[in-house]
Protein backbone atom coordinates (compact mmCIF):
# COMPACT_ATOMS: atom_id res chain seq x y z
CA UNK A 1 0.00 0.00 0.00
CA UNK A 2 1.44 3.30 -0.80
CA UNK A 3 0.83 6.87 1.53
CA UNK A 4 1.93 10.64 1.02
CA UNK A 5 2.43 12.77 3.76
CA UNK A 6 4.09 16.65 3.74
CA UNK A 7 6.87 18.07 6.00
CA UNK A 8 9.31 20.76 5.10
CA UNK A 9 12.78 20.64 4.73
CA UNK A 10 15.80 23.55 5.34
CA UNK A 11 18.56 23.78 3.55
CA UNK A 12 20.68 26.95 5.59
CA UNK A 13 17.99 29.38 6.21
CA UNK A 14 16.10 28.34 3.00
CA UNK A 15 13.22 25.99 4.00
CA UNK A 16 11.04 23.85 1.42
CA UNK A 17 8.47 21.55 1.04
CA UNK A 18 8.64 17.82 1.02
CA UNK A 19 6.84 14.87 0.21
CA UNK A 20 7.05 11.50 2.55
CA UNK A 21 6.27 8.64 0.16
CA UNK A 22 5.97 5.23 2.06
CA UNK A 23 5.24 2.01 0.23
CA UNK A 24 4.13 -1.18 1.68
CA UNK A 25 4.33 -4.65 -0.53
CA UNK A 26 4.97 -8.09 0.15
CA UNK A 27 8.22 -9.54 -0.63
CA UNK A 28 11.68 -10.09 1.67
CA UNK A 29 11.70 -7.85 4.71
CA UNK A 30 13.66 -4.50 3.73
CA UNK A 31 13.50 -1.05 5.01
CA UNK A 32 14.82 1.53 2.26
CA UNK A 33 15.03 5.42 2.59
CA UNK A 34 15.70 7.20 -1.00
CA UNK A 35 15.99 10.59 -1.75
CA UNK A 36 19.06 11.92 -0.85
CA UNK A 37 19.16 11.16 2.72
CA UNK A 38 22.53 11.77 5.16
CA UNK A 39 23.36 9.46 7.65
CA UNK A 40 20.99 10.58 10.69
CA UNK A 41 18.21 10.24 8.27
CA UNK A 42 19.21 6.69 7.15
CA UNK A 43 19.37 6.13 10.95
CA UNK A 44 15.52 7.05 11.34
CA UNK A 45 15.21 3.52 10.16
CA UNK A 46 16.01 1.88 13.70
CA UNK A 47 14.42 4.69 15.65
CA UNK A 48 10.97 4.63 13.57
CA UNK A 49 10.96 0.71 13.97
CA UNK A 50 11.58 0.95 17.65
CA UNK A 51 9.05 3.69 18.07
CA UNK A 52 6.32 2.01 16.48
CA UNK A 53 6.63 -1.22 18.37
CA UNK A 54 6.98 0.56 21.92
CA UNK A 55 3.81 2.64 20.81
CA UNK A 56 1.42 -0.07 20.46
CA UNK A 57 2.12 -0.50 17.11
CA UNK A 58 2.88 -3.63 14.69
CA UNK A 59 5.69 -2.94 12.36
CA UNK A 60 4.85 -3.99 9.50
CA UNK A 61 6.59 -7.20 7.47
CA UNK A 62 7.27 -6.82 4.18
CA UNK A 63 9.43 -4.40 1.76
CA UNK A 64 9.34 -0.76 2.71
CA UNK A 65 10.51 2.01 1.07
CA UNK A 66 10.49 5.31 1.79
CA UNK A 67 11.11 8.32 -0.77
CA UNK A 68 11.66 12.42 0.16
CA UNK A 69 11.18 14.20 -2.50
CA UNK A 70 12.10 16.25 -4.15
CA UNK A 71 14.53 13.10 -4.57
CA UNK A 72 17.81 16.02 -6.03
CA UNK A 73 17.95 17.61 -3.11
CA UNK A 74 20.30 16.74 -0.21
CA UNK A 75 17.84 15.85 3.05
CA UNK A 76 19.89 15.93 6.47
CA UNK A 77 19.40 15.29 10.47
CA UNK A 78 16.47 13.81 12.20
CA UNK A 79 13.55 16.06 11.79
CA UNK A 80 11.96 13.31 9.12
CA UNK A 81 11.39 11.08 11.68
CA UNK A 82 8.10 11.71 12.70
CA UNK A 83 6.69 12.06 9.05
CA UNK A 84 8.01 8.55 7.98
CA UNK A 85 6.45 6.91 10.57
CA UNK A 86 3.18 8.36 10.46
CA UNK A 87 3.34 7.43 6.22
CA UNK A 88 4.55 4.34 7.33
CA UNK A 89 1.50 3.85 9.52
CA UNK A 90 -1.28 5.13 7.07
CA UNK A 91 0.49 2.83 4.45
CA UNK A 92 -0.02 -0.18 6.47
CA UNK A 93 -3.87 0.82 7.11
CA UNK A 94 -2.93 0.93 11.33
CA UNK A 95 -3.60 4.37 10.84
CA UNK A 96 -6.79 6.16 8.94
CA UNK A 97 -6.85 9.84 8.69
CA UNK A 98 -7.08 12.69 6.33
CA UNK A 99 -3.72 14.18 6.51
CA UNK A 100 -3.96 16.30 3.32
CA UNK A 101 -3.34 20.02 4.25
CA UNK A 102 -1.02 18.97 7.27
CA UNK A 103 2.77 18.88 8.05
CA UNK A 104 4.51 17.04 10.22
CA UNK A 105 8.21 17.62 11.53
CA UNK A 106 10.35 15.93 14.75
CA UNK A 107 12.78 13.45 16.24
CA UNK A 108 11.39 10.41 17.48
CA UNK A 109 13.35 8.50 20.65
CA UNK A 110 12.50 4.98 20.82
CA UNK A 111 9.74 5.12 23.03
CA UNK A 112 7.87 7.53 20.99
CA UNK A 113 8.58 10.85 22.59
CA UNK A 114 9.26 13.64 20.19
CA UNK A 115 12.96 15.63 20.63
CA UNK A 116 13.25 19.00 19.71
CA UNK A 117 14.92 20.24 16.44
CA UNK A 118 16.56 23.26 14.62
CA UNK A 119 15.02 25.77 12.51
CA UNK A 120 11.83 24.99 12.94
CA UNK A 121 10.90 29.09 12.50
CA UNK A 122 11.91 29.03 8.68
CA UNK A 123 9.79 25.75 8.12
CA UNK A 124 7.08 27.40 9.58
CA UNK A 125 7.05 30.21 8.07
CA UNK A 126 7.60 28.00 4.52
CA UNK A 127 4.84 25.32 5.42
CA UNK A 128 2.02 28.30 5.51
CA UNK A 129 3.00 29.83 2.23
CA UNK A 130 2.37 26.58 0.78
CA UNK A 131 -1.00 26.61 2.35
CA UNK A 132 -0.82 24.10 4.78
CA UNK A 133 -2.88 24.61 7.47
CA UNK A 134 -2.33 22.22 10.30
CA UNK A 135 1.33 21.66 11.46
CA UNK A 136 2.97 19.05 14.12
CA UNK A 137 6.16 19.22 15.46
CA UNK A 138 7.79 18.64 18.96
CA UNK A 139 6.51 20.22 22.07
CA UNK A 140 9.60 22.20 22.81
CA UNK A 141 9.26 23.86 19.30
CA UNK A 142 6.05 24.86 19.63
CA UNK A 143 6.26 28.41 21.15
CA UNK A 144 8.52 29.13 18.38
CA UNK A 145 6.40 27.63 15.51
CA UNK A 146 3.79 29.76 17.25
CA UNK A 147 5.27 33.06 16.58
CA UNK A 148 3.70 32.75 13.01
CA UNK A 149 0.27 33.90 12.32
CA UNK A 150 -2.07 32.08 10.16
CA UNK A 151 -1.11 28.32 10.58
CA UNK A 152 -2.39 26.30 13.19
CA UNK A 153 0.94 25.10 14.83
CA UNK A 154 0.06 21.48 17.49
CA UNK A 155 2.92 20.87 19.95
CA UNK A 156 3.18 16.81 20.55
CA UNK A 157 4.61 15.23 23.50
CA UNK A 158 5.07 11.90 21.79
CA UNK A 159 3.18 9.67 18.84
CA UNK A 160 0.81 8.55 20.83
CA UNK A 161 -0.53 11.73 21.27
CA UNK A 162 -0.75 12.84 17.87
CA UNK A 163 -2.10 9.30 16.67
CA UNK A 164 -5.17 9.94 18.89
CA UNK A 165 -5.65 13.38 17.70
CA UNK A 166 -5.55 12.43 14.34
CA UNK A 167 -8.37 9.55 14.79
CA UNK A 168 -10.30 12.03 16.81
CA UNK A 169 -8.84 15.71 16.95
CA UNK A 170 -9.53 16.16 20.62
CA UNK A 171 -6.73 16.11 22.11
CA UNK A 172 -4.58 18.51 21.08
CA UNK A 173 -4.96 22.37 21.06
CA UNK A 174 -3.18 24.87 18.37
CA UNK A 175 -0.35 26.10 20.66
CA UNK A 176 -1.01 30.28 21.87
CA UNK A 177 1.96 32.92 20.32
CA UNK A 178 4.28 33.71 23.21
CA UNK A 179 4.23 37.55 23.67
CA UNK A 180 7.48 38.70 23.00
CA UNK A 181 9.89 39.36 25.77
CA UNK A 182 10.47 43.50 25.69
CA UNK A 183 13.12 44.38 24.15
CA UNK A 184 15.58 44.16 27.06
CA UNK A 185 18.75 45.99 28.14
CA UNK A 186 21.67 44.62 29.73
CA UNK A 187 20.82 47.26 33.05
CA UNK A 188 24.06 46.28 34.53
CA UNK A 189 26.27 47.88 31.94
CA UNK A 190 25.42 51.43 31.15
CA UNK A 191 27.71 54.78 29.43
CA UNK A 192 27.47 56.47 32.84
CA UNK A 193 30.37 53.76 33.80
CA UNK A 194 32.50 55.23 31.77
CA UNK A 195 35.11 58.06 32.77
CA UNK A 196 36.23 60.03 30.49
CA UNK A 197 36.55 58.98 26.72
CA UNK A 198 34.02 61.78 25.15
CA UNK A 199 35.24 61.59 21.79
CA UNK A 200 34.58 57.94 21.80
CA UNK A 201 31.45 57.76 23.36
CA UNK A 202 30.56 60.25 20.73
CA UNK A 203 31.76 58.08 17.96
CA UNK A 204 29.78 54.94 19.30
CA UNK A 205 26.51 57.03 19.32
CA UNK A 206 27.35 57.80 15.64
CA UNK A 207 27.76 54.29 15.06
CA UNK A 208 24.72 53.01 16.30
CA UNK A 209 22.36 56.02 14.85
CA UNK A 210 23.86 55.46 11.62
CA UNK A 211 24.39 51.59 11.33
CA UNK A 212 28.89 52.20 10.67
CA UNK A 213 31.54 50.13 11.11
CA UNK A 214 34.14 51.09 13.89
CA UNK A 215 37.73 50.92 14.86
CA UNK A 216 39.10 51.82 18.39
CA UNK A 217 42.72 52.20 18.74
CA UNK A 218 44.11 52.41 22.27
CA UNK A 219 46.58 51.24 24.95
CA UNK A 220 46.06 48.14 27.46
CA UNK A 221 43.44 49.52 29.52
CA UNK A 222 42.09 52.44 28.03
CA UNK A 223 38.44 51.04 27.93
CA UNK A 224 37.93 49.72 24.71
CA UNK A 225 36.66 46.84 25.47
CA UNK A 226 34.16 48.24 28.26
CA UNK A 227 33.27 50.71 25.62
CA UNK A 228 32.26 48.10 22.75
CA UNK A 229 30.51 46.20 25.76
CA UNK A 230 27.94 49.10 25.84
CA UNK A 231 27.38 50.10 22.76
CA UNK A 232 23.79 47.50 22.68
CA UNK A 233 22.82 49.78 25.65
CA UNK A 234 21.98 52.33 23.00
CA UNK A 235 20.82 50.73 20.29
CA UNK A 236 17.07 51.38 19.01
CA UNK A 237 14.79 48.83 19.90
CA UNK A 238 14.39 46.02 17.21
CA UNK A 239 10.89 46.06 14.79
CA UNK A 240 9.00 42.48 14.69
CA UNK A 241 11.02 42.01 10.98
CA UNK A 242 14.07 41.70 12.18
CA UNK A 243 13.41 39.82 15.57
CA UNK A 244 11.86 37.29 13.13
CA UNK A 245 14.79 37.12 10.97
CA UNK A 246 17.31 36.85 13.69
CA UNK A 247 15.32 34.63 14.99
CA UNK A 248 15.51 32.31 11.78
CA UNK A 249 19.14 32.11 12.12
CA UNK A 250 20.01 31.59 15.94
CA UNK A 251 17.31 28.36 15.06
CA UNK A 252 19.19 27.11 12.39
CA UNK A 253 22.19 27.37 14.92
CA UNK A 254 19.94 25.75 18.21
CA UNK A 255 20.66 28.92 20.15
CA UNK A 256 17.02 29.81 20.82
CA UNK A 257 15.43 30.49 24.43
CA UNK A 258 12.35 27.61 24.22
CA UNK A 259 10.57 29.90 26.81
CA UNK A 260 11.07 32.86 25.23
CA UNK A 261 12.01 31.76 21.29
CA UNK A 262 11.64 35.31 19.44
CA UNK A 263 15.19 37.03 19.85
CA UNK A 264 13.95 40.67 20.91
CA UNK A 265 17.49 41.79 22.11
CA UNK A 266 20.04 42.98 19.64
CA UNK A 267 22.83 40.13 19.40
CA UNK A 268 26.38 40.88 20.71
CA UNK A 269 29.12 38.19 19.54
CA UNK A 270 32.97 38.67 20.38
CA UNK A 271 34.37 35.50 19.12
CA UNK A 272 38.37 34.99 20.74
CA UNK A 273 40.93 35.82 18.14
CA UNK A 274 41.86 32.47 17.67
CA UNK A 275 38.27 31.25 15.52
CA UNK A 276 38.94 30.27 11.89
CA UNK A 277 37.45 32.00 8.90
CA UNK A 278 34.79 29.21 8.71
CA UNK A 279 33.68 29.77 12.18
CA UNK A 280 33.69 33.64 11.16
CA UNK A 281 31.91 33.16 8.13
CA UNK A 282 29.43 30.14 8.56
CA UNK A 283 30.53 26.45 6.96
CA UNK A 284 29.87 22.81 7.97
CA UNK A 285 29.10 19.97 5.12
CA UNK A 286 25.84 21.46 5.03
CA UNK A 287 26.68 25.11 5.75
CA UNK A 288 25.42 26.63 9.40
CA UNK A 289 25.75 30.37 10.35
CA UNK A 290 28.86 31.63 11.70
CA UNK A 291 29.75 34.72 14.04
CA UNK A 292 29.19 37.23 11.08
CA UNK A 293 25.53 35.87 10.29
CA UNK A 294 24.73 35.52 14.23
CA UNK A 295 25.24 38.87 15.07
CA UNK A 296 22.70 40.23 12.30
CA UNK A 297 20.62 43.13 13.36
CA UNK A 298 23.78 43.54 16.47
CA UNK A 299 26.58 44.12 16.80
CA UNK A 300 30.33 41.77 16.22
CA UNK A 301 33.22 42.77 18.10
CA UNK A 302 36.51 41.27 16.99
CA UNK A 303 38.69 42.49 20.48
CA UNK A 304 42.85 42.18 19.63
CA UNK A 305 42.14 42.76 15.74
CA UNK A 306 45.13 42.17 14.39
CA UNK A 307 45.59 38.66 16.36
CA UNK A 308 42.85 37.36 14.34
CA UNK A 309 44.10 35.20 11.27
CA UNK A 310 44.66 36.80 7.99
CA UNK A 311 42.21 34.85 6.48
CA UNK A 312 39.66 35.28 9.12
CA UNK A 313 39.51 39.03 8.84
CA UNK A 314 39.79 38.99 5.25
CA UNK A 315 36.51 37.04 5.39
CA UNK A 316 35.11 39.95 6.82
CA UNK A 317 35.19 42.03 3.27
CA UNK A 318 31.92 40.70 1.57
CA UNK A 319 29.67 40.82 4.19
CA UNK A 320 30.90 44.42 5.50
CA UNK A 321 29.73 45.60 1.46
CA UNK A 322 26.91 43.51 0.64
CA UNK A 323 25.17 43.05 4.04
CA UNK A 324 25.02 38.94 3.21
CA UNK A 325 27.54 36.55 3.73
CA UNK A 326 27.57 33.33 0.99
CA UNK A 327 28.95 30.07 2.03
CA UNK A 328 28.88 27.53 -0.74
CA UNK A 329 30.00 23.79 -0.53
CA UNK A 330 29.48 20.29 -2.39
CA UNK A 331 26.51 20.08 -1.46
CA UNK A 332 24.57 23.83 -2.32
CA UNK A 333 25.00 27.52 -1.63
CA UNK A 334 23.42 29.20 1.29
CA UNK A 335 22.65 33.01 1.59
CA UNK A 336 22.66 34.60 5.35
CA UNK A 337 21.74 38.00 6.34
CA UNK A 338 24.70 39.74 7.84
CA UNK A 339 23.34 43.28 8.59
CA UNK A 340 26.25 44.16 11.05
CA UNK A 341 28.05 46.97 13.16
CA UNK A 342 31.75 45.86 13.26
CA UNK A 343 33.35 46.87 16.27
CA UNK A 344 37.45 46.42 16.18
CA UNK A 345 39.69 46.88 18.73
CA UNK A 346 43.65 46.76 18.99
CA UNK A 347 46.34 47.95 20.35
CA UNK A 348 49.30 49.99 18.21
CA UNK A 349 51.91 47.76 18.94
CA UNK A 350 52.98 44.66 20.23
CA UNK A 351 53.71 45.98 23.80
CA UNK A 352 50.37 48.19 23.42
CA UNK A 353 52.06 51.23 24.08
CA UNK A 354 53.50 53.26 20.89
CA UNK A 355 52.32 56.84 21.57
CA UNK A 356 51.01 56.49 25.09
CA UNK A 357 51.85 60.02 26.87
CA UNK A 358 53.82 58.39 29.80
CA UNK A 359 55.20 54.63 29.33
CA UNK A 360 57.71 54.20 26.85
CA UNK A 361 56.92 51.15 23.77
CA UNK A 362 59.66 48.72 23.73
CA UNK A 363 59.21 47.26 20.36
CA UNK A 364 61.45 48.42 16.80
CA UNK A 365 59.75 50.17 14.60
CA UNK A 366 59.54 47.52 12.13
CA UNK A 367 57.73 45.55 15.01
CA UNK A 368 54.77 48.52 14.75
CA UNK A 369 54.76 48.79 11.17
CA UNK A 370 54.70 44.66 10.89
CA UNK A 371 52.09 44.81 13.51
CA UNK A 372 49.89 47.73 12.36
CA UNK A 373 50.19 46.13 8.92
CA UNK A 374 48.49 43.07 9.83
CA UNK A 375 45.34 44.77 9.24
CA UNK A 376 44.96 45.29 5.54
CA UNK A 377 44.17 48.41 3.57
CA UNK A 378 40.85 47.24 2.29
CA UNK A 379 39.84 46.28 5.19
CA UNK A 380 40.95 49.44 7.02
CA UNK A 381 38.27 50.89 4.18
CA UNK A 382 35.50 49.60 5.40
CA UNK A 383 35.75 50.78 8.72
CA UNK A 384 33.62 53.95 8.83
CA UNK A 385 34.99 55.23 12.01
CA UNK A 386 38.69 55.29 13.15
CA UNK A 387 38.98 56.54 16.89
CA UNK A 388 42.08 56.88 19.22
CA UNK A 389 41.08 55.72 22.38
CA UNK A 390 43.59 57.76 25.07
CA UNK A 391 44.83 56.18 28.72
CA UNK A 392 42.18 57.98 31.43
CA UNK A 393 43.80 60.08 33.63
CA UNK A 394 43.54 59.91 37.67
CA UNK A 395 40.90 63.05 37.36
CA UNK A 396 38.96 61.63 35.27
CA UNK A 397 38.23 58.44 36.92
CA UNK A 398 37.67 60.14 40.32
CA UNK A 399 35.64 62.51 38.85
CA UNK A 400 32.17 62.87 40.30
CA UNK A 401 30.10 64.51 38.13
CA UNK A 402 27.52 63.04 36.45
CA UNK A 403 27.58 61.61 33.12
CA UNK A 404 24.87 60.70 30.12
CA UNK A 405 23.46 57.03 30.75
CA UNK A 406 22.97 54.43 27.89
CA UNK A 407 19.35 55.86 28.23
CA UNK A 408 19.55 59.78 26.95
CA UNK A 409 22.32 58.63 24.07
CA UNK A 410 19.63 55.71 23.02
CA UNK A 411 16.82 58.53 23.24
CA UNK A 412 18.87 60.05 20.60
CA UNK A 413 20.05 57.27 18.77
CA UNK A 414 16.07 55.95 18.14
CA UNK A 415 15.07 59.38 16.93
CA UNK A 416 18.18 59.46 14.36
CA UNK A 417 16.85 56.00 13.05
CA UNK A 418 13.39 56.68 12.95
CA UNK A 419 14.51 59.82 10.84
CA UNK A 420 15.95 57.04 8.50
CA UNK A 421 13.26 54.57 8.40
CA UNK A 422 11.52 57.24 7.42
CA UNK A 423 13.02 58.88 4.19
CA UNK A 424 14.10 55.47 3.02
CA UNK A 425 10.47 53.80 3.55
CA UNK A 426 9.96 51.65 1.04
CA UNK A 427 13.38 50.94 -0.38
CA UNK A 428 14.27 47.86 1.90
CA UNK A 429 17.18 50.10 3.55
CA UNK A 430 16.57 50.66 7.75
CA UNK A 431 19.92 52.92 7.87
CA UNK A 432 22.51 55.07 6.50
CA UNK A 433 25.17 52.40 6.38
CA UNK A 434 23.09 50.30 4.10
CA UNK A 435 22.65 53.58 1.50
CA UNK A 436 23.33 52.57 -2.47
CA UNK A 437 25.20 55.01 -5.08
CA UNK A 438 22.16 56.42 -6.40
CA UNK A 439 20.20 56.71 -3.04
CA UNK A 440 23.47 58.39 -1.71
CA UNK A 441 23.42 61.12 -3.95
CA UNK A 442 19.50 61.82 -3.43
CA UNK A 443 20.36 61.55 0.04
CA UNK A 444 23.24 63.18 1.08
CA UNK A 445 22.51 66.95 -0.52
CA UNK A 446 25.45 69.15 1.04
CA UNK A 447 25.92 73.17 1.40
CA UNK A 448 28.57 74.28 -0.84
CA UNK A 449 30.48 74.78 1.65
CA UNK A 450 30.43 71.23 3.26
CA UNK A 451 31.42 69.98 -0.68
CA UNK A 452 33.87 72.42 -1.46
CA UNK A 453 35.11 71.32 1.77
CA UNK A 454 35.28 67.95 1.12
CA UNK A 455 36.71 68.31 -2.47
CA UNK A 456 39.71 69.89 -0.41
CA UNK A 457 40.08 67.28 1.54
CA UNK A 458 39.78 64.30 -1.12
CA UNK A 459 42.81 65.00 -2.73
CA UNK A 460 44.78 66.33 0.50
CA UNK A 461 43.87 62.92 2.18
CA UNK A 462 44.38 60.94 -0.62
CA UNK A 463 41.31 59.36 -0.01
CA UNK A 464 39.24 56.31 -2.24
CA UNK A 465 35.94 56.58 -3.84
CA UNK A 466 34.50 54.05 -0.83
CA UNK A 467 35.95 56.25 1.46
CA UNK A 468 33.92 58.81 0.02
CA UNK A 469 31.00 57.26 -0.17
CA UNK A 470 31.61 56.36 3.28
CA UNK A 471 32.03 60.11 4.66
CA UNK A 472 28.99 61.03 3.32
CA UNK A 473 27.07 58.41 4.95
CA UNK A 474 29.02 59.62 8.42
CA UNK A 475 27.72 62.99 7.60
CA UNK A 476 24.35 62.35 6.61
CA UNK A 477 24.16 60.61 10.10
CA UNK A 478 25.68 63.25 12.25
CA UNK A 479 23.25 65.43 10.60
CA UNK A 480 20.47 63.19 11.44
CA UNK A 481 21.34 63.68 15.05
CA UNK A 482 21.23 67.42 14.26
CA UNK A 483 17.78 66.93 12.94
CA UNK A 484 18.93 68.33 10.03
CA UNK A 485 18.50 68.10 6.23
CA UNK A 486 21.65 69.23 4.93
CA UNK A 487 24.62 68.06 5.36
CA UNK A 488 27.12 71.34 6.80
CA UNK A 489 30.67 71.94 6.87
CA UNK A 490 30.93 70.76 10.51
CA UNK A 491 29.30 67.79 9.65
CA UNK A 492 32.07 66.87 7.19
CA UNK A 493 34.54 67.84 9.28
CA UNK A 494 33.48 65.76 12.28
CA UNK A 495 33.29 62.87 9.74
CA UNK A 496 36.36 63.45 8.52
CA UNK A 497 38.36 63.60 11.81
CA UNK A 498 36.98 60.25 12.68
CA UNK A 499 38.39 59.06 9.14
CA UNK A 500 41.82 60.30 9.62
CA UNK A 501 43.35 57.83 11.83
CA UNK A 502 44.92 55.85 9.76
CA UNK A 503 47.09 58.37 8.69
CA UNK A 504 49.06 58.53 12.01
CA UNK A 505 49.57 54.61 12.30
CA UNK A 506 49.49 53.70 8.90
CA UNK A 507 51.71 56.09 7.13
Amino acid sequence: MFSMVKSVGIFGINSYMLEIEADVSGGMPSFDVVGLPDAAVKESRDRVRAAIKNCGYKFPTGRITVNLAPADKKKEGAVYDLPILISILLASKQLECTTQSCAFLGEVSLDGQLRSINGVLAMVITAKQNGIRDIYLPQDNAAEGAAVEGINVYGVKNVKQLTDHLISFTNLEPAVAVPPAKNAVNSMLDFSEVKGQLMAKKALEIAAAGGHNLLMIGPPGSGKSMLAKRLPTILPPMTFDESIETTKIHSVAGMLDKSNPLVTTRPFRSPHHTVSSVGLSGGGTVPKPGEISLAHNGVLFLDELPEFKRDAMEALRQPLEDGTVTVTRASGSVTYPSNIILIAAMNPCPCGFYGHPSKPCTCSHNAVHKYLNKISGPLLDRLDLHIEVPPVDYKALSDKTQVETSAQIRERVTKARQLQVERYKGTGITCNSQLTPSLLRKHCVMTEEASAYLNRSFDAMGLSARAYDRILKVARTIADLKGNNEIQKDDIGTALRFRSLDRKYWE
